[in-house]
């Protein structure tokens, strides 16, 4: 897949006219788009302490670690394999076990989906809902998260009756790892949205500038290669399935489809380049024995 969309690219767009636009950009606003991706990554990073907070009270600068080291196999590895990535990490970094981690991962994945859905409804509501039907869809997907939250509890407060089968003791195990505080569920769904609102804002201004389309369609689109990001079939470092997401989000709104793919392609290097530079950071932030 990666050396077919390689030699794609070549054939039908060429890599010397693809990469022209990046002499154009200013190297300052490049910098502060950095900065912001980087940021977001810190957001995660600040849910995840948050979440887990009496296993990693006073090891944020670890948190961090964790979540760059994560986003770097996330982005790099096929097949959604870098999601590994974390239970392991957290098992080595806070002795956290497997049957904690990945209900909290599965968690946060339900969380990430929501927002980028809640976004997505914003973008295309700005240009084919309006009014009425906008407004009780958007009440509709703001509620979904409370529907979650009281039907954990109303689950686990049952199934602890229920014979204790291994399909059982799976199934508490993951409504364990939810949020069992209003308090936490409202933290984690303000974490996810402030770390989103800040990476895909800096993705759609590059793609913005890429494409030369304006705010809201610049949205949709990062948000379709965003969401090939939860496909159970991605390549590697998302090449081909990350451009496709963005291209099949710009193609409705009357662009070409050699444009949306250039600027797609563009996007997603500086995606790569971005999170290169998170993976080199995480390993100046020390070890768990504090060196």
């Amino acid at each position: 897949m990666l050396l077919a969309f390689l030699l794609l690219v070549q054939y039908y767009i060429g890599w010397g006219r693809l990469l022209a636009p990046w002499r154009l950009l200013d190297p300052w606003l490049l910098l502060l788009a950095v900065a912001m991706v980087l940021a977001s990554y810190g957001l995660r990073a600040l849910r995840l302490y948050d979440y887990f907070r009496g296993g990693m009270e006073g090891a944020f600068r670890l948190a961090f670690k964790l979540m760059l080291q994560h986003n770097l196999a996330n982005n790099l590895l096929p097949m959604r394999s870098g999601e590994l990535a974390f239970p392991l990490l957290m098992s080595r970094l806070f002795a956290i076990p497997l049957e904690r981690s990945l209900p909290a991962l599965l968690w946060f994945r339900l969380f990430d989906l929501h927002t980028l859905g809640l976004l997505a409804l914003l973008a295309i509501g700005g240009r084919w809902l309006t009014g009425l039907p906008l407004l009780l869809l958007g009440t509709v997907w703001l509620l979904l998260p409370w529907l979650l939250f009281f039907g954990n509890h109303w689950l686990l407060a049952r199934l602890p009756d229920a014979p204790r089968g291994r399909l059982t003791g799976l199934l508490l195990k993951l409504l364990r790892g939810a949020p069992g505080r209003t308090g936490l569920l409202l933290r984690t769904w303000l974490w996810t949205l402030l770390n989103w609102l800040v990476k895909l804002g800096a993705f759609a201004w590059l793609l913005g500038l890429f494409a030369h389309i304006s705010a809201a369609p610049a949205l949709l689109g990062v948000i379709g290669g965003e969401l090939t990001s939860v496909l159970p079939v991605h390549g590697i470092a998302g090449v081909g399935t990350y451009e496709a997401g963005i291209v099949a989000a710009l193609l409705p709104t009357g662009m070409g489809g050699g444009e949306a793919l250039a600027a797609a392609v563009n996007v997603h290097l500086f995606l790569l380049g971005v999170t290169l530079l998170g993976g080199v950071l995480s390993l100046l932030l020390g070890r768990p024995d504090g060196r």
